[in-house]
């Protein structure tokens, strides 16, 4: 007997509403396990609730109160969508997902809940890779280069203004033209601060120019973008968005889990490498329309930070995207606190809905609840009422069924997730990071030759050409002073033997003198002394122009 004819039989003995929820429930292709059917205070583990797998790509939210058991539920989801195939992506801002390589803890209270909810339990790890923003914290580093960002992306991560942005562009057009590559951000700096020199401004005369007050607001940017801890991400070598797309020797998806809890006091780190991401993704996958199975379900854990102080153009960015990317067959989960976390453009895209309990503490929490009650469809259930008594691993669930409907709002009590419900233990998490196949190849940082390296030895080479022609007119102007100095020292001379007598003794031995300094001038030893005296000149000279001391003794 199939899933649906068996919730189809024992729901003859439901209440009309409570058979109404099931036949929503009723699945004929592959499907999630979420929990069974709370009603009237009672748990019918007979009355399965689940999600179609070919669902799964319409994307989701799950939100509740701290310690609700938002978390264990997206464990949950995980690792059923990783026993069918399907790769995960979880960014784990806690620090607490990475048990699910690990198998669970089996226990009273996890048999109690199998029986509750008709689950046949067992432990259970799952194939998973470890994975961190440019090497901060546990996991294999991820980075990106500057180019990849590309100046659209990066000027919005900036939080720069349309002609801001233009200007952004031609720095990029210009670093691409002249085979300046912009790998990490010093490269970008170098650039932008070479193209407002004297030298670099004759650079862009063709292309147009960067006004000195553009160059200054992206360089700030910069500067306060590599405070919130920017600078690690960026570099080489660039990590393949493809690695996320794997399976397991056995077939199971591949669980990726990017552990964010060294960084989660920097959102627009965070912010960034999503964007990134999303944007990467989108960009290399070809259009597949509806599948049975997603290519790739992302979960992102406190979806609080990624929205917190965005800009405009983010939300934006994150809308579209979210709006687009189901039809290259990915899946985005936002996990936060209330439905009000979340943009209401964003939002309305996610057609899975996993509510826990919220609070009413506050006005302000008797708001978000009736908010968060707004968002749902009619249901037979005062939610208003309901979700202030869900208990720890409860939720209101809604979401798609196989026709693209929603399904009827449905309190369920949630399956034990199969894996370690808490984090995987220190020494087992670097092992398993070292342990990886791809750690040879991301662990390294490399820092190639680059803008910035191209761009230093050019200037270098233009200081000492300076340096060589400010010795040699140093030393042309000595040698013309010393020369001037001889021969008004032989007029002088001239005049007295004149004024002596004549051309007697006296004037003879003048002319003689003369003839004399005239050859030592010309001598090679004079010249190179002069040489001498004009280099040691130019030095000096040269130390006040380039902005250099004379080095104490």
């Amino acid at each position: 007997m199939s899933d649906s004819e068996s919730t189809a039989e024992n729901a003859g003995v439901l209440p009309e509403p409570a058979r109404e929820i099931a036949a929503g429930y009723a699945v004929s292709g592959a499907a999630l396990e979420l929990g069974a059917l709370l009603w009237d205070g009672i748990c019918l583990p007979d009355v399965q609730i689940r999600i179609p797998l070919a669902m799964l790509n319409r994307h989701g939210l799950v939100a509740g109160a701290t310690g609700t058991g938002k978390t264990k539920t997206l464990q949950l989801i995980a690792e059923q969508l990783s026993a069918n195939g399907v790769p995960v992506f979880l960014a784990d801002i806690k620090g607490d997902v990475s048990g699910i390589a690990a198998p669970g803890t089996p226990g009273e209270r996890v048999a109690e809940r199998a029986g509750q909810v008709g689950q046949e339990w067992r432990a259970e790890g799952f194939p998973c890779e470890f994975y961190a923003l440019g090497g901060i914290g546990p996991g294999i580093p991820l980075r990106a280069t500057v180019t990849s960002f590309g100046p659209v992306l990066l000027s919005k991560v900036l939080e720069l203004n349309q002609t801001q942005e233009q200007s952004l562009g031609l720095i990029f057009h210009y670093a691409d033209a002249k085979g300046l590559e912009l790998v990490d951000l010093k490269d970008l700096r170098a650039v932008v601060a070479f193209l407002v020199s004297d030298t670099g401004k004759a650079e862009l005369k063709g292309i147009g120019g960067l006004s000195t007050a553009t160059a200054g607001v992206i360089l700030r940017s910069i500067t306060a973008f590599e405070q919130q801890g920017a600078g690690d991400f960026f570099g080489e070598p660039e990590f393949d968005t493809a690695e996320l797309l794997r399976q397991a020797p056995d077939g199971r998806g591949l669980v990726s889990v990017l552990e964010l809890a060294a960084v989660q006091d920097k959102p627009q780190l965070f912010s960034t490498f999503l964007m990134w991401l999303l944007a990467d993704l989108f960009h290399d996958l070809p259009e597949v329309g509806d599948l049975d199975r997603p290519k790739l379900v992302f979960f992102f854990d406190e979806a609080h930070l990624l929205f917190d102080g965005a800009s405009k153009a983010f939300l934006e960015s994150i809308t579209r995207t979210v709006r687009l990317i189901r039809s290259k067959g990915i899946g985005i989960f936002f996990v936060t606190q209330t439905p009000r976390d979340v943009p209401a453009e964003v939002l309305a895209q996610l057609g899975n809905r996993v509510q826990h309990a919220l609070r009413a503490f506050t006005p302000d929490d008797a708001k978000a609840l009736r908010s968060t009650v707004k968002t749902f469809p009619n249901s037979p259930y005062d939610l208003e009422e309901l979700l202030t008594r869900l208990g720890i691993g409860e939720a209101v669930i809604t979401v798609l069924s196989e026709n693209g409907a929603p399904t009827p709002v449905a309190a369920t009590r949630l399956r034990a997730p199969r894996s370690l419900m808490g984090p995987c233990p220190a020494a087992e998490l670097d092992a398993a990071v070292k342990g990886s196949p791809l750690y040879g190849s991301y662990a390294q940082a490399v820092d190639r030759e680059s803008a910035y390296e191209k761009l230093s030895a050019g200037q270098e080479a233009e200081r000492r050409a300076a340096e060589a022609e400010t010795a040699a007119t140093a030393a042309r102007a000595a040698e013309a002073a010393d020369r001037a100095a001889v021969e008004e020292a032989v007029r002088g001379e001239r005049v007295r033997g004149r004024a002596g007598g004549g051309g007697g003794a006296g004037g003879k031995a003048a002319e003689e003198d003369a003839s004399l300094v005239e050859q030592v001038v010309r001598s090679g030893m004079f010249r190179s002394l002069a040489r001498s005296v004009g280099t040691q000149l130019g030095r000096e000279i040269s130390r006040s122009l380039f902005g250099t001391a004379r080095r104490r003794r």
